[in-house]
């Protein structure tokens, strides 16, 4: 007998479950959680409950009515996530694996490293079900670590959930962010120096513990960013660690402010990992990651007798990447993540300055570019990355059938879904061409970074009105010389769906009206003056 008496109840609802069809096997591991008398799961704190697993390994068939062969014990649980909780019933949760006395059990859950710290994500505004999948692993074909990922169907107190993302939770660990243990005795000496996680994110669960930078976001606006302790933990660093790293990062901010900033000695080169900063901004810019670099992001500091540097990773939260995004130009595949604050500079939570300042060192862009063509030659190729979604798609075929019965959401918005598809094959088939698309822009957009533009002083921005617009879109330019002007307009998937040529000899202000025939949405233009200046923009059709 798999259960106590106390866990018979939901036995007698599985066979519900059968009757109705939604859960009997599966090629993937089944969890059953069940808490105490069917106690709701609260948001916080972790309550106690029992955790089975049936997994009969890779490639097999696992069966609802099964032994809890692989897990068979205590949990302590809980819901995680900020607005998935507000806005989807579908939520995700947080668990510790425990020992009879409550202690930490040190154990691999499918064949990940042991640990005791892991999050089930539940993907649900991503009817693909694959986005952080498919970040995380591409994360970890370049990176010194990413959280691994595990697909598995899940039941909770007598509930079929549907597919999850059984991952590991970011923390210091040999197989996680391996940098030194730093207790809370440890304030002198090289001992102090590491390790150390930081992030930028949302005030859930790290509260307001942490620092300020003394430098606002970005240049004319932003607040001044909050740096969140996430290691040592904000109620266990002591003020010396708190000090100590609080000062550090003054200084690489300072380092970054100056006029050498750039130099190779002085310069961020010493205190900053350019490796890991390029593999983390690469990850970001390929799913064009809207809360890419401003939420969810992590970096930390190793002692200096191991490596000093700042390191940024690991990735995390892909939710709204790959185009599952209606705002911040967020949908298209052209254009620059790193670009938010330009696009959304009254957004609360911004990007800090440290990218675009190191995008201003011409030695680094080059590097970046260097480095990004070694990347798609190898470990970063279409074909590797488009395997892993077909890989995917593959393995959810059923359970995802099974998902979307429990949660009929296809052919639905949810906040906040760009491309709304009918099936589960649309959804798929829209990631796939997005990332085949956008990686098309990627590397023509690195192939021109660095190059010489014209002069700003001689060109004024054109305007679009109205924007939105109904019917009648009219660009509006001024033509410093007698010159040809050509506008190309392209959809949220990055297709081109109009080229017009204004052939007008005078200079001036000049107008070209626009009268599409294309569905309402988020459009691109690319406006090319023939002394060589180009405009972009985003437009909107409602």
């Amino acid at each position: 007998m798999k259960l106590l008496t106390l866990y018979i109840l939901p036995l007698f609802f599985i066979n519900g479950l059968l009757a109705q069809g939604i859960l009997e096997n599966s090629n993937l591991p089944i969890l059953i959680i069940s808490t105490n008398n069917g106690q709701p799961i609260p948001d916080e704190p972790k309550i106690d409950a029992h955790l089975g697993i049936i997994w009969n390994g890779v490639n097999s068939t696992n069966n609802i009515n099964g032994d809890f062969n692989h897990y068979n014990g205590k949990i302590a649980v809980e819901k995680r996530g900020s607005s998935s909780q507000a806005l989807f019933p579908k939520v995700g949760y947080t668990f510790e694996t425990r020992n009879a006395d409550n202690s930490n059990n040190n154990i691999s859950l499918l064949g990940m490293p042991a640990e005791n710290d892991w999050v089930l994500h539940g993907p649900y505004s991503d009817k693909s079900l694959m986005r952080n999948a498919l970040a995380y692993t591409m994360a970890d074909w370049i990176m010194d670590y990413a959280p691994r990922v595990r697909y598995c169907e899940v039941v909770v107190n007598d509930d079929y959930r549907g597919v999850y993302i059984l991952t590991e939770k970011i923390k210091r660990d040999k197989y996680r962010v391996d940098i030194s243990t730093l207790n809370p005795d440890e304030n002198t000496g090289d001992d102090l120096t590491g390790g150390y996680i930081l992030k930028f994110d949302k005030y859930d669960g790290a509260g307001y513990d942490g620092f300020l930078s003394q430098y606002p976001s970005f240049d004319g606006g932003g607040f001044n960013t909050f740096f969140q302790y996430h290691y040592p933990k904000y109620d266990e660093i002591s003020t010396e660690q708190k000090n100590y790293i609080q000062r550090y990062i003054q200084e690489v901010e300072n380092t970054l402010k100056s006029d050498n900033f750039s130099d190779e000695t002085t310069g961020y080169r010493k205190q900053i990992d350019l490796p890991s900063f390029m593999q983390f901004l690469f990850i970001q810019e390929i799913g064009r990651n809207v809360d890419g670099y401003r939420l969810s992001t992590f970096f930390y500091k190793d002692k200096d007798s191991v490596n000093g540097k700042l390191k940024f990773g690991p990735v995390w939260d892909f939710n709204l990447a790959f185009g599952n995004v209606d705002y911040c130009t967020g949908p298209g595949t052209i254009g620059w993540a790193l670009d938010f604050n330009d696009v959304c500079p009254d957004d609360y939570w911004v990007i800090h300055f440290w990218w675009d300042r190191i995008w201003e060192d011409p030695a680094f862009i080059e590097e970046m570019k260097a480095y990004w063509k070694l990347l798609r030659s190898a470990e970063l190729t279409n074909e590797r990355i488009l395997h892993l979604v077909d890989s995917l798609d593959y393995m959810l075929q059923a359970p995802a059938e099974r998902n979307f019965e429990r949660w009929p959401v296809l052919g639905e918005r949810v906040w906040p879904n760009f491309y709304v598809g009918n099936t589960y094959q649309q959804e798929v088939g829209y990631l796939r061409q997005w990332v085949i698309d956008r990686l098309g822009w990627m590397d023509r957009a690195m192939d021109l970074l660095g190059e010489q533009m014209p002069d700003p002083s001689e060109f004024i921005q054109p305007e679009t009105l109205p924007n939105p617009f109904r019917n009648t879109l009219t660009f509006k330019y001024y033509c410093q010389y007698q010159e040809n002007v050509k506008i190309e307009i392209y959809n949220a998937q990055g297709q081109q769906v109009e080229i017009m040529t204004d052939q007008s000899p005078a200079a001036g202000l000049r107008t070209t009206e626009w009268i599409p025939n294309v569905p309402n949405g988020l459009y691109f233009y690319r406006m090319k003056f023939s002394r060589g200046e180009v405009a972009t923009g985003v437009v909107v059709k409602s």
